[in-house]
């Protein structure tokens, strides 16, 4: 069984690398099938703008990713409006080779950003999405949050959870 493909994909071929910065803007089907897979109500414009440095077998990318998302408020579940403007930096490298599941492996603030690829093409297209994926807010509060808490009583003051329950019982004694 393959893997579904990619709700957007850029293909780079290492061989077609230049010096000019590339743009990406993803069409509104694209779009569509990203704000599908990520759980938000919509994504209403995307745009990458990055530049790729080929280093032998390793491809850095840096740029910006500016997308306008719609999602709804954790609270209300009201849609609200969303802009995220994020930097891009990703290194795509060949595959590093096998590893035992009970090896140790030390990962530093450089490699956390490594995608591995084989052959001679990448996907800058769903590392993009990947990062867009990660700028968004799972627990995002929209404009009227708090007014449908003080609506719904959920803004009282009284505390709840495990330790509100243990300063109570503190109280009675």
């Amino acid at each position: 069984m393959s893997a579904p493909a990619p709700e957007y994909s850029y293909p780079v071929d290492l061989r077609q690398i230049t010096d000019a910065p590339l743009v990406l803007v993803p069409d509104e089907a694209a779009r569509r099938r990203l704000a599908g897979r990520f759980g938000i109500t919509a994504i209403p414009a995307m745009e990458a703008n990055v530049q790729l440095v080929r280093e032998g077998e390793r491809v850095t990318a840096t740029g910006r990713l500016v997308a306008d998302v719609v999602q709804s408020c954790r609270i209300s579940a009201e849609d609200f409006p969303v802009h995220i403007d994020e930097p891009v930096h990703l290194r795509f490298v060949p595959p590093v080779g096998e590893i035992t599941p009970d090896e140790e492996i030390e990962l530093t603030a450089d490699a956390c950003d490594e995608i591995e690829y084989e052959g001679s093409a990448f996907d800058l297209g769903e590392a993009l999405a990947q990062t867009l994926a990660l700028a968004i807010d799972p627990f995002a509060e929209g404009p009227n949050a708090d007014a449908f808490r003080a609506e719904h009583g959920l803004a009282g003051e009284t505390p709840i959870g495990p330790f509100a329950a243990l300063a109570a019982l503190k109280k009675q004694d």
